[in-house]
């Protein structure tokens, strides 16, 4: 009998070495990919490190661009809105603005996943990882959206439907960045919808749908539908907004059409789902998202959602480290300064526990899932497993143990985790 390899991996720590640098600028950042042309990109993270902990990618060096505000954030115009690359998923989630005029959108940032996931997540980072299971990208596609990109040569504009090649690969060259994205204005009596099918809350989706319906009196002027997970690419069902646009609205009409989406995916077997039972779903879900977004074409929705929380963003100065080499790096951790010697690969979660001794924060499932390395910083809520110790310098940190009170009175929240034995 042939030896059956062990595929396990050790998800709590980064095992292979990679050179770190951390620009200060947009400007300074596309000279590093430039002369670095072996680098991924550092954005949320958390896809880059899961891989990088799973071993799928090992990059010699890793741009950290997390710190660059001119990145982030929303302008709104007469022509359309522009969200900044680095804008996080939550901030998609919450916004009124997408709520009213890009539904769509901000439904599909809504049913993200965890908290610190969407907290730490950004649009372009969901955009530029190439996933056919990517909740953003079937929105941006029927809302139309546009994506700006820099690189050597200068800027250009593609949009995100064109960007798509294949599972994991986008049309973003290796020396290019995401800068923005922008969706046209709406005009009056649109409607749109994601749905989203998943095992759980916070996992992938086995089938998501998003659709944009313009709606004139009884009839449907113009209808776009994409679908997440079907294929190996986000896929536009042609053949089923074409069946939908100039035609009096009935739900005859829309369940043509979700059938001929369904016809349209390529869907196949994985341990989320069945092709059989995506193929079922698409079609039930295309039929609920049209009428949904008929509905609002005439009734369009208004919804805040909490308020935005995005990172205290600190001044950086420009950082280069070896991969054989250490460097200082400055934490404000529960309210006291210290200075730690660390090195491009080790992980905050580790730092914590290992040289500060602060066990609060717990080991879990090292990618992402279980929450148990929930730490806040710079005010932000952030998965400990899935943020490099050197990319959080100058930060300001707060574990479990900071929540009591000096005279060692325990916090509700730290009694709750032990009358209910949590993690």
């Amino acid at each position: 009998m042939a030896e059956r390899k062990n595929d396990m991996r050790n998800t709590h720590i980064l095992v292979n070495g990679f050179d770190y640098i951390r620009p200060a600028s947009l400007d300074e950042a596309i000279a590093a990919l430039s002369e670095r042309p072996d680098a991924k990109i550092l954005a949320g993270g958390t896809n880059l490190l899961v891989d990088m902990k799973l071993e799928t990618k090992n990059p010699p060096c890793v741009i950290d661009i997390t710190q660059l505000s001119e990145l982030r954030g929303f302008e709104s115009s007469p022509t359309g809105t522009s969200i900044g690359a680095l804008t996080s998923i939550r901030d998609l989630a919450i916004s009124e603005t997408l709520w009213r005029n890009h539904t769509c959108l901000a439904e599909s940032a809504a049913a993200f996943g965890s908290t610190q996931i969407m907290m730490m997540g950004t649009l372009g980072g969901n955009i530029a990882n190439g996933s056919p299971a990517s909740d953003a990208v079937p929105a941006l596609i029927v809302l139309g959206a546009e994506a700006e990109i820099v690189g050597p040569e200068g800027e250009r504009a593609a949009l995100v439907a064109d960007l798509l090649v294949r599972p994991g690969k986008t049309a973003i060259q290796q020396s290019e960045l995401l800068k923005e994205i922008r969706i046209p204005e709406s005009s009056a009596n649109v409607g749109s919808a994601f749905l989203k099918l998943s095992r759980v809350r916070a996992d992938l989706a086995k089938v998501s749908v998003a659709v944009r319906l313009v709606r004139n009196g009884d009839r449907i002027v113009n209808a776009r539908i994409a679908l997440g997970s079907v294929g190996p690419t986000v896929i536009r069902a042609k053949q089923a907004s074409v069946a939908l646009t100039d035609q009096p609205f009935s739900e005859e009409i829309v369940l043509k059409a979700a059938e001929i989406a369904a016809s349209e995916i390529t869907p196949i077997d994985d341990v989320r789902s069945t092709a059989a039972y995506r193929r079922a779903s698409a079609k039930a879900l295309v039929f609920d998202a049209l009428l949904l977004a008929w509905e609002r074409a005439e009734h369009p929705p208004i919804a805040a959602r909490g308020e935005s929380v995005e990172p205290i963003l600190q001044a950086s100065e420009p950082m280069q480290v070896g991969a054989d080499e250490t460097t200082t790096i400055e934490l404000t951790v529960n309210g006291e300064t210290i200075e730690l010697d660390v090195s491009p690969q080790e992980l905050l979660l580790n730092v914590l526990r290992e040289q500060l001794e602060l066990t609060g924060t717990k080991y879990g499932c090292g990618i992402g899932k279980c929450g148990a390395c929930t730490i806040w910083l710079d005010g932000t809520p952030v998965l400990g497993c899935l943020v490099l110790a050197v990319s959080a310098d100058g930060g300001e940190v707060r574990t479990i143990e900071g929540l009591a009170a000096p005279d060692g009175t325990f916090d509700p929240l730290q009694e709750a985790f032990i009358d209910e034995n949590a993690f």
